[in-house]
Order: C-alpha cells, then structure tokens, then sequence
C-alpha cells in the first residue's frame, strides 16, 4: 500500500471511532423496497423508530430493527453508559444495492425472460441528541 492510500486510510479509521453505526451486508431484498422502510425512520428519535419499525407490516422492517439495536449497542459500548429514551436518534441511514443474482425463467415459444433477485447492503448511524445542539 502507498503511503498517501495508508495516510488516507487510517484518516478514515480515526473519523470511524467517533461515529456509531451498524451495517448490514447482502440482505436478500430489493434496494427500492428497503429504502421505503428506511424513510420511515430517518432523523427520528432511536426508540420511537424502534417501535415504528416493530409495528410495520414491511418483511425489511424485522432486519432494520435488529440493525437499529446493533448501532444502538455500538454507541453504548463505547461511550460505556447505557442509552436511555430520548438521547439517541437516527442521524444517518443509507441503502445501496448489491450483487444480483441473474435466473432465467422459461418462456412461450422457448425463450427465456431473466429474472434480477437483487440484493442490498444498509448502513446506519446513531447519535446523542446532545451533540446536535452543539452543532
């Protein structure tokens, strides 16, 4: 590794120890319908999103809540106090697409029409609500 890629890199991984965030990889859904689901929760607060996202009819929303307690988890590991109600919020959430996996479907006249199960990665970020207002 070059020596401005290795300076740049290890930037990033000091800007990382101030963030909390969880990411989940290669959820085998359509970007478009995870990103409905993310709508709901951006900039709200944790534990509301929490149940926002219990409460929906959505098959995305069960992994976005288990993600949302991971990033929730992250940020008490390493501010070492435990979140109460009201201190966290949703400050970033991102859904960007994947690997497909291309599959042909049989046809009329023997032809084939491709099918695209796409798949999706979501990121994301939790933060006090203390550090809002300074900012």
């Amino acid at each position: 590794m070059g020596s401005r890629k290795r300076i740049s890199a290890e930037g990033r991984k000091e800007n990382n120890k101030s963030l909390y965030f969880a990411k989940l990889n290669d959820v085998p859904t359509s970007p478009r319908k995870m990103r409905l689901v993310a709508d709901l929760v951006r900039g709200m607060e944790a534990y509301r999103a929490m149940s926002v996202l219990r409460y929906s009819t959505k098959e995305c929303s069960i992994k976005l809540e288990k993600l949302l307690r991971s990033a929730i988890a992250n940020w008490e590991q390493k501010n070492e106090k435990k979140a109460e109600s009201g201190e966290l919020y949703v400050s970033n959430i991102f859904v960007d697409s994947a690997r497909q996996l291309k599959r042909l479907r049989p046809a009329p006249q023997g032809r084939g029409y491709r099918i695209r199960k796409r798949s999706n990665h979501v990121t994301i970020y939790v933060d006090a609500i203390a550090n809002k207002v300074n900012d």
